[in-house]
């Protein structure tokens, strides 16, 4: 990179040109042309970050510049935002303070900075415990004034595109969060081109090998697709011409992110990922009253030239998404007999789905418009935000149920539409209605016939809610909801009603903890939950309040003699008392949190080593790695390095919630056997599991463990649980299964 090697005068006119850059873009944006305030900004920030560098080496004041210039060009936001953009780091980073940028810049430009500063040492900082609270802050300043969270979104995307020059567990952390909480943000917020580059930018860094496989497969395989393309489209061209349509057709390629997300979520191979492109049809529509019509037609004349697929056609002309999204999808049969999907929308609709924010300002005049865009969005959110006790990794749950979901619009019996998640239930519709007729729900009527509380619902669903006053909440309700709002309310209301039995449950097990003379911290507590299967303090106490479990009994009477060894070992670890005596008793106190673990340099790669002896790393047990999967590092309570896979959706929550204890690891030499799952699936015949067994055992000298196989008429499908020493015996394994005849499809199963 060799600009940072530049001198001080040109660096100067680097800086200067880039500045340029961003005002000449905003000249010719629709805003109202304010350069004079957008100078003095850059003028100030650039004094502020005089001699400060990035970790790249570059001048920091390349950084605010670069972050303006996407809020201005990529978001579309005016000459306040630029200038909260160029001023966003001078509170956190310098001496100067938001009253210096009130008196210099005016109130709504430091309130914005306020805002940003507030948020700025969160999700990027290192205060692993207060992750969720500062994205709780982010996400109450949307409220304040929407334009902090689009400049923190423009914030984000620049440190994602300059992510090189980070250490590796910093990439981890900030891949991680990126995926996790802004490309779901951006998604809701309708920026659908950050949203794909932010998830291409995390996908590159999370899983390189992976992406730059798939990246020269896309480039070895485009000769093939744009044959396909102009043999698909030449019929739809000639017929669209002929309507006398002014129009422009794209060929739009899946992302590198979205193919990988398919081959792994359908188990398949990049050859069988059929919808790789889909067709755009833009129509030019001056006159916006005969949008919708245009999209008919147009859906009309192409459907007599190809088949359409009778589930797949999706209106969001006629009820928008709840970012704005407007398009008419059809998904036809292509001549190769695969299925393609095509893209119906007008200029204006087409500029709202890529751009979101940007386009806006096309059709609304002034900035004032600019906190109005999201008010319906921020009402989705307005309750978990009010949640008084959210626990860190159920917040930033319960908020990405909201940021990911994909839309269903059912309608009340008076013909009022609600837009809910996809997979929502009557129970869903209940609570977003209110939360008393939430509580009180027995049944509905879906389309006028009576289902149960717990029917999932499809778009355009005729919903009506039937209640009783006798009818009080349950717990199993939980895994009927869909919607953030009714997992919140449905959550305080069970608080509520369960807060006796979880005081009881509370005097209990203090009582027990005193009788017993055991000390609890962290490690105990979470081995007592762990061993119970409660997610938390409170769902322990409530079930010791409800009678549903005792310690007292679980300790003496359990059958299990692994699981009394466990619990006597962790309550034994906890006692308090003679030090000396509680050694000896425990014969292993090295596993207390007190206890010396060699310090772990997160900053450098942390390698993996394990043999019959020694071990330097316990596998998680959500996911279950094996050696040669993608992993990485987690430093948990006790200390030691607890290693999932990337794609573990744990992972992913440990990495946007603790990044200072996420490390970066790489396989040794690992001698061992590990447990893996593989899913069989194929045409049912006579001794065809003698023969798969026969192979598996005989053949490959692989230990089965567990096997389980169901036939269902001609087809039959078999979970096998082996003992392998790396994915590579996996790969041999499976592609050995699928030559066996009748075996249709072998894969690992994560």
């Amino acid at each position: 990179m060799e600009q940072y090697n530049l001198t001080s005068q040109q660096e100067e006119q680097l800086v200067d040109r880039e500045f340029r850059d961003l005002l000449d873009g905003y000249l010719r944006s629709n805003h109202r042309k304010k350069v004079e305030i957008i100078e003095r900004a850059f003028q100030f920030a650039k004094e502020a970050h005089k001699g400060i560098r990035r970790r790249s080496g570059e001048p920091y004041i390349l950084h605010p510049i670069a972050v303006a210039k996407i809020a201005s060009r990529e978001i579309g936001l005016g000459s306040t935002s630029i200038c909260a953009a160029l001023l966003h780091d001078v509170v956190e980073d310098t001496e100067y303070t938001v009253e210096d940028i009130e008196q210099h810049f005016g109130k709504k430009i430091a309130m914005i900075v306020a805002g940003l500063t507030k948020i700025s040492g969160g999700i990027f900082g290192d205060k692993a415990s207060a992750q969720a609270e500062n994205f709780r802050k982010l996400l109450l300043t949307m409220s304040e004034d929407i334009r902090v969270v689009l400049i923190k979104m423009a914030d984000r995307l620049h440190n994602m595109r300059t992510l090189g020059s980070m250490a590796p567990n910093k990439q981890y952390k900030i891949a991680g969060e990126t995926l996790y909480i802004y490309a779901p943000l951006a998604h809701r917020l309708g920026l659908f081109e950050i949203k794909t580059e932010l998830e291409d930018l995390s996908f590159k860094y999370e899983h390189p090998k992976e992406y730059a496989r798939i990246e020269k497969l896309i480039k070895n395989t485009s000769e093939d697709r744009d044959a396909l393309y102009s043999e698909f489209a030449a019929p739809i061209h000639k017929r669209l011409n002929e309507m006398g349509i002014e129009y422009e057709a794209r060929n739009r390629l899946k992302s590198i992110y979205s193919i990988w997300r398919k081959m792994e979520t359908k188990h398949i191979p990049f050859e069988e990922v059929y919808d790789l492109f889909a067709m755009r049809i833009i129509f030019e529509c001056p006159d916006l009253t005969k949008e919708k019509e245009t999209c008919y037609k147009i859906y009309s004349a192409i459907t007599d030239l190809y088949r359409p697929h009778p589930e797949r056609t999706r209106d969001w002309v006629t009820i928008p998404k709840a970012n704005g999204y407007q398009a008419l999808h059809v998904t036809l049969m292509g001549p190769d007999g695969n299925w393609i999907e095509v893209q119906i929308r007008s200029r204006r609709m087409d500029e709202i789905a890529e751009k979101g924010f940007a386009a806006h300002w096309k059709y609304k005049q002034g900035e004032s418009d600019e906190e109005s865009e999201l008010n319906e969005w921020l009402s989705t959110i307005k309750d978990i935000l009010e949640d008084p006790t959210p626990n860190a990794i159920d917040f930033l749950d319960t908020l990405k149920l909201n940021l990911f979901s994909s839309e269903i619009a059912v309608f009340t019996p008076k013909g009022e539409i609600i837009t809910l998640p996809a997979g929502a239930s009557v129970l869903d519709v209940a609570f977003s209605l209110h939360s008393e007729i939430g509580i009180h729900c027995i049944a509905g009527k879906v389309n006028h016939k009576l289902v149960p509380l717990s029917h999932r619902l499809q778009s355009g669903d005729q919903v009506e809610i039937l209640t009783s006053q006798s009818q009080s909440p349950k717990p199993e309700w939980k895994n009927f909801l869909a919607s953030a709002k009714a997992k919140t309310r449905l959550r305080k209301e069970l608080r509520r009603v369960q807060m006796p039995l979880i005081e009881k449950g509370k005097e209990i097990f203090e009582q027990f903890l005193k009788e017993k003379n055991i000390t609890l911290n962290n490690n105990v507590l979470t081995k007592i939950l762990g061993t119970f299967k409660v997610a938390n303090r409170e769902e322990l106490f409530y079930k010791l309040g409800a009678g549903e479990i005792s310690l007292d009994r679980y300790l003496n009477e359990t059958t299990s003699s692994r699981a009394r060894s466990l619990l006597s070992k962790i309550f034994t670890l906890g006692l308090g008392g003679d030090k000396k005596k509680s050694d000896d008793k425990a014969g292993e106190v090295q596993d207390t949190p007190t206890a010396k673990r060699p310090k772990i340099n997160t900053k450098e790669k942390y390698v993996l080593k394990y043999n019959d002896r020694e071990s330097n790393f316990v596998f998680a047990d959500c996911c279950r790695p094996i050696p040669g999967d993608e992993v990485m590092g987690f430093i948990n309570d006790n200390g030691e390095v607890e290693v999932h896979e990337l794609t573990c959706p744990r992972a992913q929550v440990l990495k946007a919630s603790y990044g200072p204890r996420i490390v970066a690891t790489s396989w040794d030499h690992v001698a061992g056997t590990f447990h893996a799952d593989i899913n069989i699936e194929g045409i049912d015949r006579h001794g065809i599991l003698q023969e798969l067994t026969g192979v598996i055992s005989s053949q490959l000298n692989i230990n089965i463990r567990s096997l389980n196989i169901e036939a269902h008429d001609e087809v039959f499908t078999c979970r096998m649980g082996v003992l392998v020493s790396n994915i590579d015996t996996v790969s041999r394994l499976c592609k050995t299964i699928l030559k066996i005849n009748g075996v249709k499809s072998a894969v690992r199963a994560h």
